[in-house]
């Protein structure tokens, strides 16, 4: 069901050659690419006709108007099951207080006595989150991503999700619902690398009788399948982007007094993704090692999804268990692997999390699953996948705003400082660059206090 890799008894490598040795999905974007584009380009010259068609195509039903209509997302509300509502509303609660502590402040530096450089942070304008709707719905994906664009203070969201057939054209109503409950009113029915041109290019129109359409977004942020990874590197630079998201994955570095049903049933809740969805343990117990691989049998055996999902995720090259010779070796691994997810499950728990280095969250013992985090923790689900966590952050508040520094100047100020200037300017051979703070005295340079 999952294989096994030891690497007991031997020398660990470094860098990339240790990452070499794990377990990881083929995710070829690159590939994906050439599908991709001429998507793009469709939607580029033929706006909400190209998207309404490949919305037919992919997601087999076709809507007469992208956008979800305003009676339609309240309906979705009213409809919630109160239970499902509840959790929503505690979800973004939670998610709220975190975020909310993210928020940057302005800070002024005075360099010199009459020059001083601020820093002040600004939202985007308008934001595109995109909401994927395949094999499963995920309303926690639009708390996700609308409460770190709130709270930074982006004025305008715009939400996507593929259409459903089965209701009517429309996305999810639990997406829907969740829109509702954060008070997002712009919200279309399109999927894919198609959705992605949709915020990049905008619509002129909406829908073929020529009613208002998406107007072009400056980041699109939130996950998707490869697809939609690919449409977002293709689109990148016109738009930002947060991240291209792969496949999602856990990672368990777990010692003997680990519990065994933990560990098994955390596995599998990643393996109920996405048959890529990669599952790793990382442990120096054999006997642990042999407990959970009973569990999963025994637990696979009576969850949903086994057949599409959960068995070809588990049995993938991309999951295994990892055998160490100790932990120091473990946390080797889990740096190296730089998971999405990554679950301490030891002994000495939260000294081994304060060391890690790369990982998108981490979820420190036995009462943190990543479930958790993927629902009530507070924290963002959406988070750096295939290994760029080593250089990649999940979503913030900090996705949606820019550093602007504001330099004020005094004449005195430059003054003490133009002979640097011309000299640098002169170095880089860019005399021009001198002469622009030479015309301001007279073309001469004053000589420095």
């Amino acid at each position: 069901m999952i294989s096994r890799i030891d690497l007991r008894g031997e020398t660990l490598p470094e860098g990339s050659a240790l990452r070499d040795l794990l377990p990881r999905a083929e995710f070829d974007v690159e590939a994906a690419l050439e599908k991709v584009r001429p998507i793009c380009e469709d939607v580029r010259h033929h706006g909400a006709a190209a998207v309404i068609e490949y919305g037919e195509k992919f997601d087999g039903v076709r809507v007469e108007d992208l956008r979800v209509p305003a009676e339609a997302i309240a309906r979705a509300l009213e409809e919630l099951d109160p239970a499902v509502r509840a959790a929503l509303e505690e979800s973004i609660r939670r998610a709220r207080l975190v975020h909310r502590e993210q928020r940057r402040t302005t800070h002024t530096t005075q360099v010199v006595p009459g020059g001083t450089v601020t820093e002040k942070w600004i939202p985007v304008d308008r934001v595109g989150l995109y909401v994927p709707g395949g094999r499963a719905v995920y309303p926690s994906s639009v708390v996700m991503n609308v409460v770190p664009a709130q709270e930074a203070g982006v004025e305008g969201i715009a939400v996507s999700s593929p259409p459903q057939k089965e209701f009517g054209g429309l996305p999810h109503p639990t997406i829907l619902a969740a829109c509702a409950l954060l008070g997002v009113d712009e919200v279309y029915a399109a999927g894919g690398a198609q959705a992605i041109a949709m915020f990049a290019y905008g619509t002129a129109d909406g829908a073929a009788d020529g009613r208002p359409g998406c107007a072009p977004v400056d980041l699109v942020t939130g996950p998707g399948n490869i697809y939609v990874a690919a449409a977002k590197r293709l689109l990148k630079g016109r738009i930002g982007i947060d991240a291209e998201a792969g496949p999602t994955e856990i990672a368990v570095l777990a010692d003997a007094t680990a519990d065994p049903v933990h560990v098994a049933a955390d596995l599998i809740s990643q393996a109920e993704h996405d048959p890529m969805a990669a599952s790793v343990l990382v442990t120096d117990s054999d006997e642990l090692a042999a407990a959970v691989e009973a569990e999963l049998k025994a637990q696979v055996a009576v969850a949903r999804h086994v057949d599409d999902r959960i068995a070809p995720a588990l049995a993938g090259r991309q999951s295994a268990i990892v055998l160490v010779t100790d932990l120091e070796d473990g946390l080797r691994v889990v740096n190296a692997y730089g998971a999405e997810h990554l679950e301490i499950q030891t002994a000495d728990a939260a000294a081994l999390a304060d060391r890690v280095r790369n990982a998108g969250a981490v979820f420190v013992g036995p009462w943190a699953p990543v479930s958790l985090g993927d629902y009530c923790a507070g924290s963002n689900h959406v988070l750096p996948t295939g290994g760029c966590a080593c250089h990649s952050s999940g979503l913030s508040v900090q996705s949606f705003l820019r550093g602007v520094h504001i330099v004020d100047y005094t004449r005195d100020a430059l003054a003490d400082v133009a002979h640097h200037v011309v000299t640098l300017a002169e170095a880089e051979d860019l005399p021009a660059h001198g002469a622009a703070i030479k015309a301001r005295f007279g073309w001469k340079v004053p000589e420095s206090k």
